[in-house]
């Protein structure tokens, strides 16, 4: 059965892109927490949890929360949005500060609220939260962006109907290096409302075509 990518968002090179429209420019802001500081800001979103998240939930979150919330969770049915994410260096960005906290055993002190952070699945967790999501989730770390490992992953979900329509993507943060881009799939016959922009089909040459746009 055919599906079909029918929303999506890109983050990176000071750049946020929604369903082929861009939101947000800020080149000249030089770290991670100030850009990402600014485009919640600038989304008006209220969520205070947000400040109390490390660098790749920050990313992560603001991705999906650009990605549907235009869209009527309800129609989906309870556990049938599956997310499932990738990237290269897992928790290396979160893991770096805690291992910061501990390495003085003189003045030893490791923070729960970063301790917390250091499995790279915790992103969906507050994606899920943020959302309601009770559908199937994986976290998948490749070298590089493998779009064959997340067609593949989420493919079988589909076809086998553990999900109705699946977030999938790619979101990377190490330091001040930071990339995201997620795309919402669904069946296309199970589509019954007019999505925001012509959607394309679900394959590895879309989903590397996304993560290059510019």
């Amino acid at each position: 059965m055919k599906k079909l990518i029918t929303a999506y968002t890109y983050i990176g090179e000071g750049k946020v892109v929604v369903n082929k429209n861009l939101i947000f420019y800020q080149e000249k802001i030089p770290t991670f927490a100030g850009f990402i500081k600014a485009l919640y800001k600038q989304e008006q979103i209220a969520y205070p949890k947000f400040y109390k998240m490390d660098a790749l939930s920050k990313l992560g979150f603001m991705c999906a929360e650009l990605l549907i919330r235009n869209e009527n969770s309800q129609r989906f049915k309870p556990g049938s949005l599956a997310v499932v994410l990738a990237n290269s260096s897992s928790s290396l960005d979160t893991d770096l500060a805690h291992q910061e906290s501990i390495r003085n055993r003189s003045a030893y002190f490791p923070s729960p609220s970063v301790f917390v952070y250091t499995l790279a699945n915790i992103v969906i967790g507050e994606i899920c939260i943020r959302h309601r999501l009770t559908g199937e989730t994986a976290f998948l770390v490749s070298e590089k962006f493998n779009p064959s490992q997340l067609y593949d992953y989420v493919t079988d979900i589909i076809d086998n109907k553990r999900a109705e329509a699946c977030i999938c993507g790619w979101v990377e943060v190490l330091q001040n290096n930071f990339r995201a881009m997620m795309v919402l799939v669904e069946n296309e016959n199970t589509i019954s409302r007019e999505t925001g922009f012509n959607s394309l089909p679900f394959t590895e040459a879309s989903l590397n075509d996304l993560i290059k746009v510019n």
